[in-house]
């Protein structure tokens, strides 16, 4: 497989640029963070942008291969794979921005499930592509428990 630069460019454009953009918005926001109940198992603040800026590259990685795979089975991998990141880049405003913790946590389930359905569909057309995604949904499970016990703790 010979690398095609643009392509590759353009999903780390896409995920990285997402995740900027996203935060960009919520930035303000995010301060909130520190002022709110968390639950026992929350990670430092700092943690966050290192862990997503990851999980960014390894979905720009991932969707990469299955563009350039040749499959017939690629579009609707790369529907769900933008079906995701829409709801991902949604969640970070519901959740610091408009602090709407209990449907931001009902929005996380179904970004999990569409992340489930994405290694799904990758994993049919590239294992490879698929095992890149599990980290991205254990952060999201682990990402529910944050969420929801927030609301729990905030009400």
């Amino acid at each position: 497989m010979t690398l095609r630069a643009k392509p590759l460019l353009g999903f780390f454009t896409l995920t990285l640029g997402g995740g900027m953009l996203a935060g960009f918005i919520s930035g303000p926001s995010m301060k909130i963070y520190q002022i709110f109940a968390k639950p026992r198992l929350s990670p430092p603040g700092f943690l966050f942008p290192i862990v997503w800026t990851v999980l960014y590259i390894l979905m720009a990685i991932s969707a990469y291969i299955i563009f350039t795979s040749g499959s017939e089975k690629r579009k609707s991998a790369l529907a769900v794979f933008a079906v995701q990141l829409f709801f991902n880049f949604f969640w970070t405003i519901l959740f610091f921005n408009l602090q709407m913790y209990l449907f931001a946590f009902i929005w996380l389930a179904i970004l999990w499930m569409l992340i489930l359905l994405m290694i799904i569909s990758f994993y049919r057309i590239n294992k490879t592509a698929a095992y890149l995604q599990i980290p991205y949904l254990l952060w999201v499970s682990f990402a529910g428990y944050l969420n929801f016990m927030v609301w729990i703790l905030n009400k």
